[in-house]
This record gives C-alpha cells, structure tokens and sequence, in this order.
C-alpha cells in the first residue's frame, strides 16, 4: 500500500530532538523559559502558543506510554513506580504551570490579533480552567489518581476458575452467549459473586473518591462536585438540565421498545421467566457469532472492513499495526475495559482493549479504530488544545464508525444469516445503550447532589434509578446483591465522573451519521470526516452541523431515531 499519511512525527523546535523526561527538575526549565519570556507582538504570542503545545504535547505522550504499559501489565510494580513518579512527583507541578501559563496568555494584549481558526475556543477553554484552579486541589487530585489505580488493579486481580482454567471476567462472559443455559446461568453466578467478593473494598474506594471530589468543588467555589464537573469539562453548549430532559426523554421513548425486545427474546427462548443469563445467547438458540480467531485475526478483518469503506481508513490501522500500537487480547493482570489512547507528539495512538471473541469485541475494535481515525485526521492540527476535542465529539468519530462500517461487515462471516444476526445484536444493543447511558448519568447527578450519603442510601438510589430505565421483564429474583452493586463494573463512575452523558449525545448523533450514510454513502462519509477533521477549532454544535446533523437530545427527535432504528431492525428481521 503507498502510504497517503505522514508517518513522520514533527520536527522539535521548542525542545531538544534528544530531550528525554527523568524529573521535574529536568523539564522545569522549559516551563520557566515560556513563564519568563516577553511577548511583544502577535508572533511572539503566537510562538509561545506552538512552544507550549509542543511541551505539552510530548509530556502527555510521555504519561500516556506509562499508562499504557500500567494497563497492559498491572502487576508489574516496577511498571507502576514509573507512572507513580508522574502522577506524584511531576504532575502536580505542571498544574501549577499549567495555570501560571494560561494566566499570561490570557493578559496578552494580542490576543485578539490571533485569526487563526480555533484560538476562540481555546481561549475560551483556558477563561474556564483559570476560574476554577485552586492551588490547594493539586494534592487532591493526586490522591484522586492514586485511588483509581487502586480501582485498576482490583478489577484486573479479578479471575474465576472454568474447568480447571483461570479465566478473566471478559474471557468467562464469553460462556454467556452458550445456548446451555445452565452453564450460562453456573458462569453468570461465578462472575458477579467474584465481583461482589469485593464489593465492600470497591465501596471504600469508591467513598474517598466522593470525599475528595466534594472538597475539590467546595475549594473552587461551587455547591457540587457536579456543577465544577461541568465547568472542568467545559460544557459550554448545554446543561444540567438539557441531561435531566434526557434522561426522561429516554425513560418515555426507549425503556417501552427495552420491554418489547425482552418479551419477544423470553417468548423466542420458551422460559418462564427471563433472567439476566439469558440476554446474552441467541434467542433462536444458535451458537454464539465467532467472527474472529485471535487479536491478530480481527486487527486484519478490521483494516479490510475499514479499507472497503474508504482506502484512507484502513491505512490508518495498517500504519499503527506497524508501530506496534495496538493490545488486543484478554489476559490475566491486564486492566479491564478498552481505549484509544491518543500519543500527541507522534501522532499515532495506541488501541487497548481485552478481546475475547465475541461480536462485543469487533463492535470495541470498530469503536476504537473510529478514536483511532480521529486521532490520525487531526494529528497535524496547530495546537494540542486543537486536538484534544470534548468527548461529545470524541465519541461520535467511534459510535457513527460502528454503524457506517455495517455494510462491511461481511469480512467477519462466512454467510449472511451470521451478518444479520450480528446487525441485528448490534442495533439491539444500541436500544439498550441509551436507557443505560441515562441510568450511569442520573446516578452520578444523584452521588454529587448528596455527597454525605451513606453506603445504605447510595444503593436505594442506584436500585431506584437503575429500575426506571431498565426493562420490567427480566427477573432478579435471588440476584438482589448483585443487582445492587452492578455499577462497580462501570469504570467511568470511579475513574472519569460524569464522562459518560457524552455516549448518549454521541448514539444519537451516529445514528444520524449513519441515516445520512443510508441515504448517500459518499455524502455521509464525507460529512463525517469533515467534523472529525476539526478537531476542537469549532464550537461542538458546529462540528455537528458540519456532519449534517443536529446537536438535539429532545424526545422528538430521539423519538424520530428510534424509529429510523426500528425500521432497519425490521427489514433486517425479514
């Protein structure tokens, strides 16, 4: 393949081609070189600008590899004394600086000779953060990190023996899908009593956190850990309550359609009751979708299904499977979940993820091959503030790529009934992830409303809210403890609060993308890669509009998706 991408990584101006990070005390004085120096007209504003970002860029590069390898190797101590001494020793002084640097930015009096496309939103970003820095939450940060990684390391620890062989939790939730149900319903309960055997230990965990985000808030003025959170996470273009209307607008259009799709599986499956180990296997009783061998297999499928729906794409892929820049497959001591992780200096970024072959695992691998895609498409955009875009945006790139590689999915299987079956799995799934979208977000306004709760009271309310979403079919019955700390498995409310509203503006907003690639493949597409090639340089309803779809959560318009979704479920089902 001729290669159309620049692989090459930018050539330092700012820093030594050989600089290599050790201790603060040796990047220090790069920070007091842009903290000293003098800005007399726009170049000189504008070089500190490029300067900065390129220090920036290569620290976050730095953290990100320590990162990477803590994940992929939570065992390994040595591994985690290196990512520690960033977390303790060098990221608290680059908050310092960090608003030190905004401060006489935002003095400049040649900020508005600044005409570039994108500087508005980063100024205004940087407006935000001054406000809410506090010099004495460094430290509570720190702590809060140090905390996650406990959580990290607790859930990755996590195993269940299967016929004498240790598995992880995502390679035994592969039994899942086996149409013995008594084995499916043996593996279930292995799973969730080794997740509720420390339950009590995530609880405290979790409980610090809550502390030590509640303290944060209250030291940078506000009420909540809520309201900073929205300030920290710079929504300028919605609110709290645009996420409460959302949340009821997907309890009135959605959890009825969740109720159907559970009575027709029940009715299909012939049981007399539906319980959780059931909505996972086929309802017709057909063996679970294998559509791949092995990590290397689905890298190889997904750069073929990524290159039939655009040459460019599947470059991007080939190119990081060159550079090493993927981990794919499940194994003890590797942390749970996946993710894109952008590598801002080089540009490429490095997929994780625990694939266990299952269809869930392609849908990850399309998810992440989408942040991939972003990632590459802004790699060379001026700024790092260009190319760190809000996660509404974010997660639109890897959802619509989910829905607008459909159409070549057929590099998975070797017959049509099997593609069907996984369309049809992932549309269902889509339905299902709006209504839990709304139950992680309702639940993290309720935990930042109330931050003196007790244990007792915060699993009256997860109970509560969890029942408002979900399907009124299904039966719990004796799984009431497990019911009760499902949201332990949620990485999100212990590692990124509130980071997760984002899906659910982002599903609606790739189903959009995807009913435009319906309509005209190569007008969707283009209309795609036009918003992801923005980056951050444009509000986010801009960036929508620049895809040909609106920035809307209303019950209308959800209401309208739903049914665009149901129509394709139906013919699918034909």
């Amino acid at each position: 393949m001729t290669k159309t991408i620049n692989i090459n990584p930018p050539v330092r101006k700012f820093l030594a081609a050989d600089f290599q990070l050790s201790t603060w005390e040796s990047v220090k004085p790069l920070f007091d070189n842009l903290v000293e120096r003098s800005i007399d007209n726009v170049d000189d504003l504008r070089k500190f600008f490029t300067d900065r970002s390129e220090l920036e860029s290569y620290l976050s590069e730095n953290f990100a590899w320590r990162y990477i390898k803590m994940t992929c190797d939570t065992g390994d101590k040595e591994i985690k004394a290196h990512f520690d001494q960033f977390v303790t020793e060098i990221q608290p002084h680059l908050a310092e600086y960090d608003d030190v640097l905004n401060k006489k930015t935002l003095e400049s009096p040649f900020l508005d000779e600044l005409t570039e496309t994108g500087f508005d939103i980063t100024i205004r970003g940087m407006k935000k953060s001054t406000e809410i820095f506090r010099n004495e939450n460094i430290a509570l940060f720190t702590e809060i990190q140090n905390l996650s990684s406990q959580y990290q390391a607790t859930v990755g620890a996590m195993t269940v023996e299967l016929d004498g062989q240790t598995k992880t939790l995502q390679q035994a939730g592969v039994f899942l899908e086996n149409t013995d149900r008594t084995l499916r319903e043996s593996v279930y309960r292995k799973i969730q009593e080794r997740r509720f055997q420390d339950h009590e230990k995530m609880d405290e965990i979790f409980n610090k956190l809550t502390a030590l985000r509640h303290q944060i808030a209250l030291n940078a003025g506000f009420e909540n850990y809520r309201d900073y959170s929205f300030a920290a996470l710079k929504r300028f273009d919605y609110t709290p309550a645009d996420c409460f209307n959302f949340h009821e607008a997907v309890a009135e259009t959605i959890v009825p359609i969740l109720n159907n799709v559970a009575t027709e599986r029940k009715n299909a499956l012939q049981v007399s009751e539906l319980r959780p180990w059931d909505k996972s296997v086929d309802a017709q009783g057909r063996a679970a979708l294998h559509p791949f061998n092995g990590g290397e297999d689905l890298l190889n499928k997904t750069i073929e299904c990524f290159t039939q729906l655009d040459p460019f794409l599947g470059e991007c892929l080939s190119i990081m499977k060159e550079m090493g820049r993927l981990d794919l497959e499940s194994r003890v001591g590797k942390a749970p979940g996946g993710y894109n992780y952008p590598l801002e200096e080089t540009g490429f970024p490095f997929i994780f993820m625990n694939a266990s072959s299952l269809m869930r695992d392609v849908i990850t691998m399309l998810h992440e091959g989408g942040h991939a895609v972003h990632s590459i498409v802004t790699k060379d955009l001026m700024l790092n503030t260009f190319r760190n875009f809000p996660s509404e945006v974010a997660e639109l790139a890897s959802m619509s790529m989910e829905l607008i590689s459909m159409d070549f999915w057929n590099v998975y299987f070797d017959n049509e009934e099997e593609l069907k079956r996984a369309k049809i799995q992932h549309l269902e799934d889509i339905l299902s992830t709006l209504p839990w979208v709304a139950t992680v977000d309702k639940f993290q306004h309720w935990i930042y409303e109330n931050p003196t709760h007790s244990v007792e009271e915060r699993t009256a309310a997860w109970l509560s809210i969890y029942e408002k979403f979900a399907d009124s079919v299904t039966d719990w019955s004796g799984l009431e403890d497990y019911k009760s700390w499902m949201w332990h498995r949620q990485l999100h409310i212990f590692e990124l609060p509130f980071y997760y509203i984002e899906y659910g503006i982002a599903q609606l907003g790739a189903i959009g993308v995807w009913k435009n690639y319906k309509e005209n493949p190569q007008k969707g597409l283009e209309g795609y890669l036009n918003a992801l090639k923005l980056g951050y340089t444009k509000p986010m309803k801009e960036i929508y509009a620049a895809a040909n779809i609106p920035f809307d959560f209303s019950k209308e318009h959800i209401a309208s998706l739903m049914n665009f979704v149901q129509a394709e479920l139906a013919i699918l089902k034909k």
